[in-house]
């Protein structure tokens, strides 16, 4: 395993802490605390940077607020000046830990996403059922409040396995400690730093189950996995050990509610997506999401969603709703 020791330099320097703000206000650019750090940007960029290398940086207090996506979700906001240096630390980190994940592991990282764990998942029931010529089943499995219960020494002793620089784990110290939910646990929904964060930590479950369970048909996205076989007694046996090991090393536990075994035939339920052996559906929830909140200038996102799926008549009824109301 290759071990950094000399990465504190490339996430403070002014180069990165600039680029690190090109990147952050790209979409924010109208947002009026966006706008007050950008009046004496070069000031704040250098007084960030004198901050971070003394060592006095201090993260500050979040602003909390409740977004609908789909369900009710409660978002901590950073000070503009936080932000960036969260943009700065992931600019680094990400290279470093990004060639360690599992190629099925779809959240967050580049050129995965969504749409294409859907279309790998497919693959797969299409693979392992021979076309539907045989038995196949899911295991379907989700963290419980996954992000609320990322433990802060486990995530730290995780990132001092490949960073063994004292002022990088300094820093990361700050930033993971600038929030918890219970002592010790929770990471903010959104940091930046956080998306990263949960990779990181989940990655332990993906190594597990790859390497120590040598489960072949594997995928995961945030807190949620899905692992295919044609054997279903197989996969029963899996759910007690994936369950122990996130206990014991993570302190993390499966949802109770969120764990199944389904059959192909009826329908395997990810992201948002119901995969079937010759088509694929938009999953009822978020039909009634799209029409709940439909209007012309979301009409192109929405049937970009649809456009994954076997939803002409839907795409057509969206429409027709549309051209009712002009």
């Amino acid at each position: 395993m290759k071990i950094y020791t000399d990465v504190f330099e490339n996430i403070i320097s002014p180069e990165n802490l600039f680029s690190s703000w090109a990147n952050f206000k790209h979409d924010k650019r109208k947002r009026p605390d966006v706008q007050e750090f950008e009046i004496r940007l070069e000031e704040n960029i250098f007084n960030l940077h004198r901050e971070l290398k003394t060592g006095i940086y201090r993260h500050g207090p979040y602003k909390p607020f409740y977004i609908h996506d789909p369900k009710q979700r409660l978002i901590h906001k950073a000070r503009v000046r936080d932000r960036v240096v969260h943009h700065a630390i992931y600019s680094v980190l990400n290279p470093i830990f990004e060639p360690t994940f599992i190629a099925n592991s779809f959240s967050c990282r580049i050129g995965k996403g969504t749409h294409k764990g859907v279309e790998i998942l497919g693959k797969i029931l299409r693979k392992v059922s021979k076309n539907n010529t045989i038995n196949c089943f899911a295991l379907k499995g989700d963290v419980k409040k996954f992000f609320d219960s990322i433990d802060h020494e486990i995530l730290l002793d995780i990132l001092e396995k490949k960073i063994k620089d004292e002022n990088t784990i300094r820093l990361l110290k700050e930033i993971i400690n600038s929030y918890s939910v219970s002592e010790g646990c929770g990471v903010p929904i959104g940091n930046l730093t956080s998306q990263i964060f949960a990779n990181i930590y989940l990655n332990e479950l993906d190594q597990f189950i790859k390497h120590e369970l040598r489960v072949k048909y594997y995928l995961r996205y945030a807190d949620d996995f899905v692992i295919v076989s044609g054997n279903k007694k197989y996969l029963g046996k899996l759910i007690i050990q994936i369950y122990n090991f996130l206990q014991s090393q993570l302190r993390l536990f499966l949802h109770p509610d969120k764990v199944y075994i389904r059959k192909y035939s009826q329908g395997i339920d990810f992201l948002g997506y119901i995969v079937l052996p010759h088509y694929k559906v938009v999953r009822t929830k978020t039909k009634k999401r799209i029409i709940k909140k439909l209007n012309r200038k979301n009409l192109a996102s929405y049937m970009g969603v649809l456009s994954h799926a076997n939803s002409f008549r839907l795409e057509q009824s969206l429409r027709n709703m549309l051209l009712k109301d002009i």
